[in-house]
């Protein structure tokens, strides 16, 4: 008998969590504020009672709170003076990388009756990052066979932040045999490089220093240096040229290791050794690229070594190098973009959002029970939700 009470007992629990957890509604509208990044704690976002129409009697009787998420609580209502304020650190270069917009959503909730708002917070920029150059020291071999007008690219300088705050433009050192121009590539990137304006003398002067300085365009302005090596060499004057400048390849984030991507060719039209040529990744490709994908050395074939997540890297721009086997050895560069295809490998997630309640056994149809949200982290369609109930009993809004 004591078995039996028990296992009613726990199937009443469960349909009574069941209906507290797909019953929930939602109120039409949002909110949205803008602030800096970097705020101190307790810094004033808005004041979320007079934005929402509540008095402070009503935040304090009804508990106007943010509904607690998984990760980072960054926000919290003062309730004594209904005001959203910044509860942590809020660094949006972690949060958002560089993409343009960078807004994160939060939900107040209120009680008696439960009632949800959608709140907007969207987060500025400040200029709290200088231009880095992946490396401070560079170091070419120009032959001095080289005719005049060869462009030479480098290495572009990396910005944590995003709009006028990035890297704006570059400046070089004067010297009489080098000059600068700046490549536009894609995504609005800009690649500098290193033009021979005369032909170099080796006896005369083996060796030139420049200073490469990348400018920002926040105000104050940072800037970041390297300085550039030039060793003056007199063999092999013809280096390898791609097909093309830009290869751009779509691969779904499902492939299969091995799987070809894209297979490059370049041309040396120097005759032996010096015209033959290795394919290799550029000096700086960073550690998420290697450990992805592989180049054939002799081919130029690129290959899926390991595995793909559209949610983590959406895209791949890569530099590829192709350099012969004279003395000096003499390269050219092109650039590939990966794009990763999403599919819908993400099952969506459920979070509760209100404190939970007893329902009376008399509750009139449409009473609020709970608040849910959900999320997937797919994109597009395959990240669309559509909530449901299982139960004739309860309904999902």
């Amino acid at each position: 008998m004591t078995k039996t009470i028990g296992y009613r007992d726990w199937r009443w629990q469960a349909l009574w969590w069941h209906h507290f957890f797909l019953l929930w509604i939602t109120i039409d509208g949002q909110t949205r504020y803008s602030i800096p990044e970097e705020l101190k704690q307790g810094s004033v976002v808005g004041n979320l009672a007079k934005d929402l129409g509540l008095t402070l009697s009503e935040i304090f009787d009804r508990k106007l709170r943010v509904a607690p998420e998984a990760g980072e609580q960054y926000f919290n209502v003062d309730a004594g003076k209904g005001e959203l304020v910044v509860n942590d650190r809020i660094d949006r270069e972690a949060l958002c990388g560089q993409s343009a917009s960078c807004v994160l959503t939060l939900q107040v909730v209120i009680d008696k009756p439960l009632q949800l708002y959608r709140v907007e917070v969207e987060i500025q920029d400040i200029n709290d990052n200088s231009p880095k150059f992946p490396s401070p020291d560079i170091i070419l071999q120009i032959a001095e066979s080289t005719a005049a007008g060869a462009r030479f690219p480098l290495e572009s300088a990396q910005d944590l932040d995003v709009g006028v705050n990035s890297v704006r433009s570059y400046t070089l050192s004067k010297d009489d045999f080098f000059s600068l121009k700046i490549k536009d590539v894609s995504g609005g990137r800009k690649v500098p490089e290193l033009v021979l304006s005369k032909s170099l003398d080796r006896e005369k002067k083996p060796t030139h220093q420049l200073q490469l300085t990348a400018i920002d365009g926040g105000n104050p302005v940072k800037s970041g240096i390297s300085q550039i090596t030039i060793h003056v060499l007199d063999i092999n004057d013809n280096f390898p040229v791609f097909d093309k400048n830009v290869y751009k390849v779509s691969i779904s984030e499902n492939s299969v290791q091995g799987a070809s991507i894209v297979k490059l060719s370049a041309k040396d039209t120097d005759e032996g050794l010096n015209g033959e040529i290795e394919y290799s990744f550029g000096t700086h490709t960073p550690d998420v690229v290697l450990s992805v994908f592989d180049i054939d050395a002799l081919t130029g074939e690129i290959r899926l070594t390991g595995k793909l997540d559209f949610e983590t890297n959406a895209n791949y721009e890569i530099d590829i190098c192709a350099r012969d086997k004279g003395t000096p050895r003499m390269e050219g560069h092109c650039t590939v973009h990966i794009e990763v295809l999403d599919v819908n490998d993400n099952v969506p997630n459920i979070f509760l959002t209100s404190q939970p309640n007893p329902v009376p056994e008399d509750a009139p149809s449409g009473t609020v029970v709970a608040l849910i949200s959900a999320r997937d982290l797919d994109s597009g369609d395959n990240g669309k939700r559509e909530c449901s109930s299982l139960s004739s009993n309860v309904r999902a809004q």
